[in-house]
């Protein structure tokens, strides 16, 4: 069997998460075909499993940001947390979950009611204070269908003069940073996926696009050096973290949705990818964050992980189809 077709294979058997994301992405099946296999994210495996732990109240673990049992302690003894009602919102858009379901527009609505942020009190779907939160709260709120267009007004608003967003704006920080801007321009996407955006949403993704591009999604303007080693390294599920594939993958989709080609500025990122393929054809998991979590989607660092390896080969497949090797 050639070496793709046996990591497709292995793709496959994972879970229906990843099968009908294989199905569309990187095997081009009809909607139909795809959009039955996702219907199984509510049912079946990791989806199933996490709706299974949310409350009553449409949260998860108690709390919006932080569990209800959360104490500082616990950040120092085994790292933050990623329980709550956030972190599952955010693994549900990634697994695929159908937001057409009634349990998809049930917790959009049981979110809104009773889910408050930690930091100031806020309803769940305003947001809250920092930009890497809201830049998600907005992708989770445009993918499930809840009105986050005031909360993208705020966003645009709050972009640094360099283009991009820091999430330590709010204590003075003058200028971007790498994760706070993706974590904002993933939100603003899905918001133009879901609503065609404004004239004020596309401005700003396009000026924090700029941003990352111009350091060609991982070096300092002003020495060429890598900002931070960690963003070569190949992490999942990234939470708010950066690195150069979760960057790669918002300019997939990007592009997927308003027909751009790939910036050529992208090249190294992709190069650098490559270079991370193994032998069978996998990519591995390079670390994992410490903290509390409801399960495991992944097998640990240093195995392959079916999560970035997914997204490795459509990264690569949109690449190479615009004629770029």
């Amino acid at each position: 069997m050639p070496e793709q077709d046996a990591v497709i294979l292995w793709l496959v058997r994972t879970d229906p998460a990843i099968r009908w994301q294989v199905m569309r992405d990187l095997l081009d099946l009809p909607e139909a075909d795809w959009a039955a296999e996702r219907a199984k994210v509510e049912t079946d495996g990791w989806g199933a499993r996490l709706l299974a732990c949310q409350d009553a109240d449409g949260q998860w673990a108690g709390g919006a940001f932080f569990p209800a049992d959360f104490t500082p302690d616990e950040w120092h003894r085994s790292g933050q947390p990623w329980t709550a009602t956030a972190f599952a919102l955010d693994q549900l858009r990634e697994f695929g979950l159908d937001p057409a379901t009634d349990r998809a527009r049930r917790t959009v609505v049981l979110v809104g009611a009773h889910s408050r942020w930690d930091e100031g009190g806020q309803p769940y779907w305003q947001g809250e204070v920092e930009e890497c939160i809201n830049g998600r709260t907005v992708a989770n709120g445009a993918y499930f269908g809840a009105d986050v267009a005031a909360l993208v007004e705020r966003l645009v608003d709050d972009r640094q003069p360099d283009g991009g967003w820091n999430c330590e704006r709010a204590a003075g920080s003058a200028c971007s940073s790498f994760a706070s801007t993706l974590n904002v321009l993933e939100g603003l996407l899905e918001y133009e996926r879901a609503t065609g955006g404004t004239d004020r949403s596309r401005d700003a993704r396009r000026t924090g696009e700029d941003y990352l591009l111009a350091r060609h999604l991982f070096r300092r303007l002003t020495t060429g050096e890598p900002a931070d080693p960690r963003f070569l390294d190949l992490l999942h599920p990234n939470r708010w973290r950066y690195d150069v594939l979760r960057a790669l993958d918002y300019f997939r989709a990007a592009g997927q949705l308003t027909g751009a080609k790939p910036d050529p500025r992208l090249a190294e990122a992709v190069s650098h990818l490559r270079s991370r393929r193994q032998a069978d054809g996998t990519w591995p998991l390079d670390w994992d964050l410490r903290g509390r979590v409801w399960f495991k989607v992944n097998d640990g660092p240093g195995k392959p992980s079916p999560w970035i390896t997914l997204r490795a080969l459509r990264v690569l497949k949109w690449w190479d189809t615009a004629g770029f090797h």
